[in-house]
């Protein structure tokens, strides 16, 4: 098997558009749901490669949720020709890899949850990039929550990243501002926040995300080294 170094996989990733990028091993998803473990996708499996694009910060202080919709769709499509893209180069360099969909869900009937056949947040937080926050939402130092995510699973052992300290001070701003209450709980209510968040505008009859509330109101939504605070 080719070996590739945590500096060239960076190098790869950043020059395909992606904003931040970590490396993961395999221990750090001991925690994982069953079925929902990168070996559950890639049996030979042996490191997790997580990148992040930023989300424009001008979408929170829109009156209408249409940018903030648009930029998540366009976004979608962009991590998923990223990662795939990283598969095609790594598998050049004789790496075998999968990319992990970025908007695709699976029904957990073990949980009654939808989950991505592995959690994108969880792998980033594993590779270094963030830490999840109490509202569930990965937080960087660069661009606070303003990201969205993606992963590539691949054969190669390559040197993880350290993980950062959690950034979230659990000032709970996010918990009482949710007008379904879903973060009552540790584990968010996914049902209750989904059914509140998504759906069709019923003046526009287009679909459109609109809340994001306890995006808003984090006091870390852009950061701690972000140049717009």
């Amino acid at each position: 098997m080719t070996n590739i170094s945590n500096h060239e996989v960076k190098e790869i990733v950043y020059s395909l558009g992606a904003d931040l990028c970590g490396v993961a091993c395999l221990e750090r998803f001991d925690n994982a749901p069953k079925g929902f473990h990168p070996l559950d996708v890639l049996p030979s499996c042996k490191s997790v490669i997580s990148f992040a694009v930023r989300f424009p910060v001008g979408a929170l202080k829109c009156e209408t949720p249409v940018p903030y919709t648009r930029i998540r769709n366009s976004l979608t499509p962009k991590m998923d020709a990223i990662a795939l893209d990283l598969c095609i180069e790594l598998e050049k360099r004789g790496i075998v890899s999968v990319p992990v969909p970025t908007n695709e869900s699976l029904w957990d009937e073990k949980t009654n949850r939808w989950r991505s056949i592995v959690s994108q947040k969880h792998a980033a937080q594993a590779a270094g990039i963030g830490r999840i926050g109490r509202h569930s939402l990965l937080i960087t130092k660069q661009f606070g929550s303003m990201v969205w995510l993606g992963s590539v699973l691949c054969e190669a052992e390559i040197e993880p990243d350290e993980m950062i300290e959690d950034i979230c001070n659990h000032c709970n701003r996010c918990v009482q501002v949710c007008p379904v209450n879903a973060l009552e709980k540790e584990e968010l209510n996914q049902s209750a926040c989904w059914d509140n968040a998504f759906g069709d505008d019923e003046v526009t009859k287009t679909w459109v995300i609109s809340c994001h509330k306890c995006r808003d109101i984090c006091p870390y939504n852009l950061g701690t080294d972000n140049k717009l605070i």
